[in-house]
Order: C-alpha cells, then sequence, then structure tokens
C-alpha cells in the first residue's frame, strides 16, 4: 500500500490543532476550509497564500512591498517570540504600513524576549492592519502549495467566532489573483525624496550617510529601506522617483547610475508603463541595476519574457551561482515571477542561475554597464553574501567618471 500524500488531510474542512470554537479561518478557492485562532486586526482579507522558510526576519518579510495581495504562510513554527520594533521596517513608502494581506503561524504568538523589542507581536499586527491566523499545520498547507501552486483564499479573524462561511467562499472564489495585476502603483511614492540613511550598525542604530561621490536615482516599485542603505552605505547620495516616472524625469536628476528597484505584481503589466521608459534609460549610457521586479522588466525591456512561477521563491536559503566568477551564495529571494531564461536573447548575458531549480537569477547587457538580479542582495532579513552586487554597481559608475574602482 502507498503511503498518504503530504497534504492528504488536507480535506474540505480542516481543524489540525482541534480549536473548539475557531475565532480565525482561511478559505481557499476551491472552498477548503482551514481553521484557527485569530490574531491580529480583525476582519477579511483576500490574496494569493505563498509560503516563506526564513527562519528570521518576520517583521522585514511582512512589511516588504513585494509581498502586495498575498497572504503569507511562515514555514519557521516560532514567528513573534521576539516581539517587534520601530527599525525593522522595509516599506520605503514612508506613509505606507504593510501591504501584505495577511500570515499563517503554527504557533500562538508568545510574549517577546529581545533587548531590541518595544512592542508586544500581536499589538504590531494589529497597528498594521495585518490579519493573522495561527494553530495552523503550516507543514501541510506548504505541501499543498508545493504540489498544487500558491492558493488564492480569504484570511478572516473575528473574536467571538461568527462567519458568514458561505461569503468567505465566495470571497475567495472571487479573487482574481497577481497575474496580470500591476501592484507596483499601489505601494509606489506619490512624490520625489531624497534617502541618506545607512544600514544599521550594533548598538548605534542607522546612521546618516557622510562622504557621497555618486548620485544613484531609484524608481520605486515598492522597494526595500535597506536597498537604499546599502547604497548609501557605499557613498551614493539616493534621490527616489515614483515608479511612473518618464525617462527625461529620471535623467533631468543628472544621476551617474539608475536603480530599478523590487516591488510587487505581474511585471508584464507594470512594464505596460514602465518598459518604454526602461528602453530610454538603456540609450542613454548610465549605468543600470534592478533587483526583483526591475530585473524582470529590465529584461523584458531587453527583449525576454517573464512567466508566473507555481510556488515561487520567498525565503532566505536559496543558493545561487554567479556565473562571472564561479562562486556560489546564498540569497534571500521573494518573487511569484521569472525570467524565462528560454527567451533570453543574444544581447544579453545569463549571469546567475538559481541551483535549486535553474531558473534566471542575472543578466547584463553586453557590452554596456547595465545588469540586475532576481535576488535581493541587500537580504534583511538572510544572508549578506550578495553585497557586493552593490559594489559592482558603484564601479560602473565610477568608471563612466573615470574614477578607480573599489575591492567588490
Amino acid at each position: 500500500m502507498s503511503e498518504p500524500s503530504a497534504t492528504s488531510n488536507m480535506t474540505k474542512e480542516i481543524s489540525p490543532w482541534q480549536v473548539e470554537t475557531p475565532t480565525a479561518l482561511i478559505v481557499l478557492a476551491d472552498g477548503t476550509i482551514i481553521k484557527g485562532k485569530g490574531a491580529g486586526k480583525t476582519g477579511v482579507a483576500a490574496g494569493e497564500i505563498c509560503f516563506n522558510t526564513a527562519m528570521t526576519g518576520y517583521q522585514e518579510i511582512l512589511t516588504d512591498p513585494s509581498y502586495s495581495g498575498q497572504i503569507i504562510t511562515f514555514t519557521f513554527p516560532h514567528i513573534g517570540n521576539v516581539g517587534s520594533n520601530d527599525e525593522d521596517l522595509e516599506t520605503s513608502n514612508l506613509n505606507a504600513t504593510s501591504a501584505v494581506k495577511g500570515c499563517i503561524l503554527r504557533a500562538e504568538i508568545s510574549t517577546p524576549s529581545n533587548y531590541r523589542s518595544n512592542t508586544h507581536f500581536n499589538d504590531w499586527l494589529k497597528a498594521n492592519n495585518i490579519i493573522a491566523i495561527t494553530g495552523i499545520d503550516t507543514r501541510a498547507l506548504t505541501a499543498l502549495i508545493r504540489e498544487k501552486g500558491m492558493q488564492n483564499g480569504v484570511i478572516a479573524h473575528d473574536e467571538n467566532g461568527k462567519f458568514d462561511i458561505e461569503d468567505l467562499k465566495k470571497q475567495a472564489a472571487a479573487f482574481a489573483g497577481i497575474e496580470g495585476q500591476d501592484l507596483a502603483k499601489d505601494v509606489s511614492i506619490d512624490k520625489s525624496y531624497d534617502w541618506d540613511e545607512t544600514k544599521w550598525v550594533w548598538d548605534k542604530g542607522f546612521e546618516k550617510a557622510k562622504d557621497t561621490d555618486l548620485h544613484v536615482v531609484a524608481l520605486d516599485c515598492g522597494t526595500k529601506r535597506n536597498i537604499f542603505r546599502c547604497l548609501a552605505s557605499e557613498g551614493c547620495k539616493v534621490t527616489v522617483l515614483p515608479a511612473n516616472s518618464s525617462a527625461e524625469d529620471i535623467l533631468a536628476e543628472n544621476p551617474d547610475g539608475i536603480f530599478l528597484s523590487n516591488g510587487p505584481g505581474d511585471p508584464a503589466a507594470t512594464g505596460e508603463y514602465v518598459v518604454p521608459e526602461i528602453k530610454k534609460l538603456v540609450e542613454s549610457g548610465k549605468p543600470l541595476f534592478g533587483i526583483c521586479l526591475g530585473h524582470q522588466i529590465l529584461a523584458r525591456a531587453l527583449g525576454a519574457t517573464t512567466m508566473k512561477m507555481p510556488q515561487g521563491h520567498h525565503g532566505a536559503n536559496h543558493p545561487v551561482k554567479d556565473h562571472t566568477t564561479g562562486k556560489v551564495e546564498i540569497t534571500s529571494m521573494n518573487h511569484g515571477f521569472t525570467v524565462d531564461r528560454e527567451t533570453l536573447p543574444d544581447t544579453l548575458e545569463e549571469t546567475h542561475v538559481s541551483l535549486f531549480d535553474g531558473t534566471n537569477c542575472g543578466i547584463r547587457l553586453k557590452g554596456k554597464p547595465v545588469f540586475s538580479v532576481q535576488y535581493h542582495p541587500e537580504a534583511s532579513p538572510g544572508p549578506q553574501d550578495s553585497h557586493y552586487l552593490f559594489r559592482r554597481f558603484i564601479n560602473f559608475m565610477r568608471a563612466e567618471k573615470g574614477l578607480t574602482p573599489i575591492k567588490e
């Protein structure tokens, strides 16, 4: 007799922890109901359910704008045990809170134990309008996503456990999903600003950039703060512009280099208005560096196509090989779309590849200082193996100005 599937217990009604009176539910688009105990904000939210394998940095993950429209299943069981603080925030839109729709946890949130914590995680969830559910068999849910792809559904929290099940099923079935959606416009900024905060230093916190030899203009499609901190720490003045900025607006800032940020949604949809501008920026000859969504949109501008992934890459332990050096780095990733490596034109060199599934993780335009990567070299959370890419960008800009390169 064959062994049962890892998801064989994912029946139409699931209560893994035998919750007597569930105060939160997950309802999938196929009608599956998963019961648990509510946390965070009360209410209902629809989204695409993904999983993240990172063991640290839950606050950074939940404030990453790339998760707009998604509900995160954390595979690490203890989320919230180090509390929350005012520093570990990643959204670069200074007037926004979290874009994520909800989070799914195995264990209940415990009392925080960390010297940096100033707020209980449950209170932080409420303040940031995030619905959470605890007591869930996250291993079974993760296995379901691996087998059948990311699921559309709703997460609901009511302190009295009163739910309109039929209405929740309708909302789950009606959610249109992420494919074809331009979500960057929802998390980008309205007007430009300058960034000068550098990376966090133990026992000091964040500091201000002092010597700035280079000027980078960043196109904000939903970027993370630590990207700007990495640039500022390398001596860059960073001017941040909205995602819908024109090439003329960007070049009017007289930048030494141009950065294309990460962000949520379908790169084909966001690319409708960004790709034509990127083509002009490439023609300008300015050094250009893209990360995640920026990588996907740059690839589309240079002749490649993108496609939706079944479960995406979300975590801080993804091995990537850099073909330009032969080295392997452990990276932080968060993306549900990928560049189709089979469509890369001859003008592009594939510089990085995932050692998990062989998908494209980096490109470089031959003969020009234009490159991008699919993963997050700034990490936050995650390893710092890939910080060299910021210095590689720096050296492209320094070369254009006739300056001595720095060590990568």
